[in-house]
C-alpha cells in the first residue's frame, strides 16, 4: 500500500464518486494528491479527507473544457509539489436521448466535457509524466464498448475516448509513461443525477439498477490497482465484462437483446 509513496497524483474530475474515492485510494497507497474540479467547496471536503489519510493535498479548481484552465492547474500540481507521477481525466456525464431528437448543442456539450477535456489532461500532463516516467488514466466506460440505446452520445464520446486511449499506449511506449484505460460498469456516483446539461440534481432519482452496482470506493480500488500495474485497459465490474465481451463480439445478439431497452436501464457509466 506504498506504491505511490513520494510520489503526486492529480485527478481531474474529483469532486464527488469515482474520482473522489481515487483520491483517497491513492493517498492510501502513500500518495499526495491533486484534486481538481468545478464545484470548490466539494474540493475542500476531498482535499481534508486525504490530509485525514496522512497525505498532502491541493485543491485545483478547473474546468476541463476550458483549455487554459487545464494547462493552468498541471502548472499550479508541478510549482506545489515539485512533480506529477499520475494523471487521471476522469471528468464526465451523460447526454440522454434518442439520437434523432439530440440537438447540436448536445452533441457539443458532451464531448467538450469528456473527450476534448480529457484530452486537454493528456496534452498538458505528458510533458510533466514524461520527466517521472509517470502514469496517464483515461477513465473510459463499458459504454465505450458496448452501444445501448438512447445513450449513443454519451457512449460516442466514450468510444472515442477508448480509441485516444488504445492509441497513446501505443505511442507512449518506450517513452516511460504509460497509459491506462479504465471502463466502469456500473458504479454507484452522481452521473445518474446529472441532467443532459450537466448539472447535478440532488432529488434526480438514478434509475440505473441499484442491485449491479458497485460502490466508489471498490472502483476505486482496482482501478487504482490497474493504474499501478500499467495495465493498458482495465474493464469491470463482472456485468461490465460480459456486456464488454458481447459488444465486441457478439454485436448483433446485443442490438437484438436491447431492441426495447431504455436509457436508464441500458447505461453503464
Amino acid at each position: 500500500m506504498t506504491q505511490f509513496h513520494g510520489q503526486v497524483a492529480w485527478i481531474a474530475g474529483a469532486t464527488a464518486g469515482i474520482g473522489r474515492a481515487m483520491a483517497r485510494e491513492f493517498a492510501r497507497r502513500g500518495a499526495d494528491v491533486a484534486v481538481s474540479g468545478r464545484r470548490q467547496e466539494r474540493l475542500a471536503e476531498v482535499v481534508a479527507e486525504v490530509e485525514g489519510l496522512g497525505r498532502r493535498a491541493l485543491a485545483v479548481p478547473c474546468d476541463v473544457r476550458r483549455d487554459d484552465e487545464v494547462a493552468a492547474a498541471v502548472q499550479t500540481v508541478v510549482a506545489h509539489f515539485g512533480r506529477l507521477d499520475v494523471a487521471v481525466a476522469n471528468a464526465g456525464f451523460g447526454v440522454i436521448g434518442r439520437v434523432e431528437d439530440l440537438t447540436a448543442d448536445d452533441w457539443h456539450r458532451q464531448f467538450e466535457t469528456n473527450f476534448f477535456g480529457a484530452m486537454s489532461v493528456v496534452r498538458h500532463s505528458l510533458p510533466a509524466l514524461r520527466r517521472t516516467g509517470g502514469r496517464l488514466a483515461l477513465v473510459s466506460s463499458v459504454s465505450g464498448i458496448l452501444a445501448s440505446p438512447r445513450v449513443g452520445a454519451y457512449s460516442a464520446s466514450k468510444f472515442a475516448l477508448r480509441a485516444v486511449g488504445l492509441t497513446l499506449a501505443m505511442e507512449l511506449r518506450g517513452s516511460g509513461v504509460s497509459c491506462t484505460l479504465l471502463n466502469p460498469g456500473f458504479v454507484s456516483t452522481e452521473i445518474g443525477q446529472v441532467d443532459n446539461q450537466g448539472q447535478f440534481e440532488a432529488s434526480r432519482k438514478d434509475k440505473r439498477p441499484a442491485a449491479l452496482m458497485w460502490t466508489a470506493d471498490d472502483a476505486a480500488r482496482v482501478m487504482v490497482k490497474a493504474i499501478a500495474a500499467r495495465k493498458r485497459e482495465y474493464t469491470f465490474t463482472a456485468h461490465g465484462k460480459l456486456g464488454a465481451f458481447l459488444g465486441m463480439h457478439f454485436p448483433g445478439l446485443m442490438c437484438w437483446l436491447q431492441r426495447d431497452a431504455r436509457s436508464t436501464t441500458a447505461k453503464l457509466d
